[in-house]
């Protein structure tokens, strides 16, 4: 199954707050030991190449006083709380810019409430627009890929107040690792709203194997070359 045909066969059925699966299996898909020792195994290749590129990253994410990562509280596989890592993007007080911009900008908050993201989000520094449309931000993942808490391919990790947004379909997220990159990552992720991303990653639970893994990931490549992430 083409990576595509994961996407389609959700996107097809409609609602996804009111018909949730039955029967799943954790385990469908790709048998947790292989989907382990492929991302063991990638990680140990991309090492040598990427923590060079990291390393010159956090320098200059330290240039404004800041700390050059960034961890946030993310859920995981059966509801597991982690540190999610990234190269800081964000000004250092980044939760009071936010709700000083939402409690002067009553569009800007009802765009929060609905997609947890703003499209102009003040929060973020000039360096930090590039690393998001790079993704080059989230390349400290590696470390929770290494320490097995999360995949390079899966659902993107969310917040306990995000995973509400999932509804019906909580199980299908909680039942993968969540990974660096995903269907949503490849779809254009920043014109999809909150309901298709979860469409996809009910699709991704759905039909996930190493084959489409490995294709996302290739795709991953595309989208970071050409500068689409938000």
């Amino acid at each position: 199954m083409k990576t595509a045909d994961v996407w389609s066969s959700s996107s097809a059925e409609g609602a996804l707050s009111t018909r949730p699966i039955a029967g799943y299996d954790r385990n469908a898909g790709i048998a947790s030991p292989l989907k382990r020792a492929f991302d063991v195994a990638f990680a140990i290749v991309l090492l040598p190449i990427l923590v060079p590129v990291i390393a010159v990253l956090y320098i200059l994410t330290r240039l404004d006083g800041g700390p050059g990562f960034f961890g946030h509280r993310r859920i995981g596989k059966d509801g597991a709380e982690f540190r999610c890592w990234k190269i800081r993007s964000m000004v250092v007080d980044a939760k009071s810019a936010l709700a000083k911009h939402l409690a002067e900008n009553p569009d800007a908050a009802a765009e929060w409430a609905r997609d947890f993201k703003l499209a102009d989000d003040p929060r973020i520094t000039p360096l930090g627009r590039f690393l998001r449309r790079t993704s080059l931000d989230e390349l400290p993942q590696i470390w929770n890929v290494l320490c097995g808490e999360m995949s390079f391919v899966g659902p993107r990790p969310v917040t306990a107040e995000e995973l509400g947004k999932y509804r019906t379909y909580k199980h299908c997220y909680l039942s993968v690792k969540p990974g660096i990159t995903g269907v949503w990552q490849v779809s254009g992720r920043g014109e999809v709203d909150y309901d298709t991303r979860v469409a996809m990653d009910v699709a991704y639970f759905r039909n996930h194997n190493l084959l489409n893994d490995i294709s996302i990931i290739a795709r991953t490549a595309g989208v970071m070359l050409r500068r689409t992430g938000q």
